[in-house]
């Protein structure tokens, strides 16, 4: 899209990677289109590289680093001190850095246009992630442990992108990282790879996204909303690639396939979901951690009406409700025992009686806590598991670290409370420093003059959502692959999830419900879903088996140079 102004084209004659790349846009793009000023202007530098070597599994290997490439022709400047969840830092790119990314060729890579682009997102909590060196002139890896490490020895393109979200502080002071900033930006650079590809090392048509917790739920929206015009808008102002002077799309954006894990996702119902599970079988009041037990209450009494108008499936077809849902976290559970022991011989399952012995990190270092097992029995020997207790069992994974509070993900302004780090802040518009997104929050909002809630706007959730220039249902709709998966939206064919046994920073059912709709979806043609054994909130810890999936899909696949793409090239 052109934007008067923002960029002062010369007569100069137009270098031959741009030459590329505006061949590349026109191949993806609609018979007859003019080539874009902002897309010439997004051109890659395929000289613009240093030159590091690093050290994979004990052999030395060669990566070109093209440091900081910013992937939209129109950023949000950033101000140059912003506060996060680790305290103020003082960052070096305030025009580009929340909207660049780094790119990593392995030297087997140099030529090869039909590598893989292993793309990771950073951002944690949905808190924004601003670019960061990713990978340095004389690291060291294994390929086992590391998930860098291992899509370097694979001869992967390495991607590591930044992106805005909550927190980002703007040079004016606003926010301009509310939703759906972050899945914008990701769809941004996924666009700039497709405009380039001719250009580029790596193939555009092979976008494996990674991301854990909030990279995890980015990882699923941007997987799921494939090409959706419901983004235009939103591309076209950042000047995105691949948008025309006229808003209209002329480039992909739909990805290969997605390595989530734990996604903090479908945050629209986040709340309801996680106070159902842990106040079913009574989670809450077992760990002393039922503060406000009416809310709680009031909360979950919504899940059950939620979960039926999702309209799922269990495996044997039937249909996925509250009345099984308990059943069925318990079947995942056993089929991740089951999986962990069959694995290995010597991976066993402690006894009856015996203990978990887990060890944590922390800022004095690793620590190690025994947990009784008086909620899961097996036989290790024909790798089975015999019984589950789900109420002991939900009382274990709170135990492991305490449940979260009362709403979980949308805190701030109900009780007054103002400090919360839940996701509130990722709603509402740029001037305004954050806005309910639920419902019950929305309407239980008791903090004065922070324009959210019925007591600021003499509106209840259902009147203000009505409201035609309201935007914020629009903000939940467009960061929740949920919304998108099933629909005309092209939704990634591969997917790999992955939510541990003993994470409690969201509810089980978040995934399931994913996995669920994904097996439904006829364009999906791959789902790995499981939950991982004994694995707390956390992610790439399974690196040899999800690069196997990799390997094996994109194998499958074909020749991304030979085979038609999956999405529909503009609309």
């Amino acid at each position: 899209m052109a934007i008067a102004g923002s960029l002062a084209l010369t007569a100069a004659a137009t270098p031959s990677f741009a030459v590329a790349a505006q061949g590349q846009a026109a191949r993806h793009g609609r018979a007859g289109d003019v080539a874009d000023p902002q897309d010439a202007a997004l051109a890659f530098d395929a000289g613009a590289y240093t030159t590091l070597t690093v050290t994979v599994d004990g052999r030395p290997v060669k990566v070109r680093a093209y440091k900081e490439i910013c992937y939209v022709a129109a950023p949000v400047a950033a101000a140059a001190q912003q506060s996060g969840i680790f305290g103020s830092t003082i960052i070096g790119n305030t025009r580009c850095g929340y909207e660049s990314m780094n790119v990593f060729v392995p030297e087997s890579a140099f030529d090869d246009q039909r590598a893989p682009v292993y793309f990771a997102v950073n951002n944690g909590g949905w808190m924004a992630s601003y670019i960061k060196a990713s990978v340095n002139d004389g690291s060291f890896y294994n390929s086992a442990t590391s998930n860098v490490g291992a899509a370097l020895k694979a001869g992967y393109v390495f991607v590591d992108v930044a992106n805005r979200s909550r927190g980002l502080i703007g040079a004016d002071g606003s926010s301009p990282g509310k939703a759906p900033a972050a899945v914008v930006d990701a769809k941004a650079a996924v666009r700039y790879l497709r405009l380039n590809d001719a250009a580029m090392p790596g193939s555009a048509e092979r976008i494996v996204v990674n991301g854990t917790s909030g990279g995890g739920a980015l990882s699923s929206i941007l997987g799921a909303a494939g090409n959706s015009a419901e983004y235009d808008s939103h591309l076209a102002a950042i000047g995105a690639a691949g948008i025309d002077s006229k808003g209209r799309s002329t480039l992909r954006d739909d990805v290969f396939a997605v390595d989530a894990y734990c996604p903090i996702t479908d945050l629209g119902n986040a709340d309801t979901a996680y106070e159902w599970l842990y106040n079913v079988l009574g989670t809450r009041d077992a760990t002393g951690s039922n503060a406000t037990p009416g809310d709680a209450a009031e909360i979950a009494a919504g899940f059950p009406a939620y979960e039926k108008s999702l309209e799922l499936r269990n495996p044997d077809g039937s249909r996925l409700t509250a009345g099984d849902m308990l059943d069925t976290i318990e079947k995942e559970v056993v089929r991740s025992a089951e999986t962990y022991m069959k694995a290995d011989p010597a991976n066993t399952v402690p006894a009856l009686g015996a203990t978990f012995d887990i060890t944590s990190g922390g800022p004095g270092g690793p620590t190690t806590k025994s947990y009784v097992n008086d909620w899961i029995d097996v036989d290790n020997a024909a790798d089975k598991v015999l019984s589950v207790d789900m109420t002991k069992y939900l009382k274990f994974v709170a135990t492991q670290a305490t449940l979260k509070t009362t709403p979980a993900f949308d805190a701030v302004g109900v009780h007054g409370n103002t400090t919360s780090g839940t996701e509130t802040n990722l709603f509402g518009p740029y001037t305004q420093k954050y806005m309910n997104y639920t419902e019950w929050s929305w309407n239980h909002n008791d903090v004065a003059g922070d324009g959210s809630g019925l007591d600021d706007t003499g509106l209840t959730w259902d009147q203000y959502t009505a409201e035609k220039s309201t935007t914020l249902d629009d903000q939940i709709h467009l960061i929740d692959p949920m919304d998108f998966i099933g629909t005309n939206a092209d939704t990634a064919p591969n997917w790999y999830v992955r939510n541990g046994t003993r994470d409690r920073d969201t509810s089980f059912i978040v995934s399931i419900n994913l996995d669920r709709a994904l097996e439904a979806d006829r364009q999906v043609e791959n789902v790995d879903y499981r939950l991982a054994w004994n694995q707390p909130h956390a992610g790439n810890y399974d690196v040899p088996e999800a690069m196997a999936w990799i390997a094996g899909v994109v194998e499958k696949a074909g020749d991304p140079l030979a085979a038609p793409h999956h999405g529909s090239a503009g609309r």
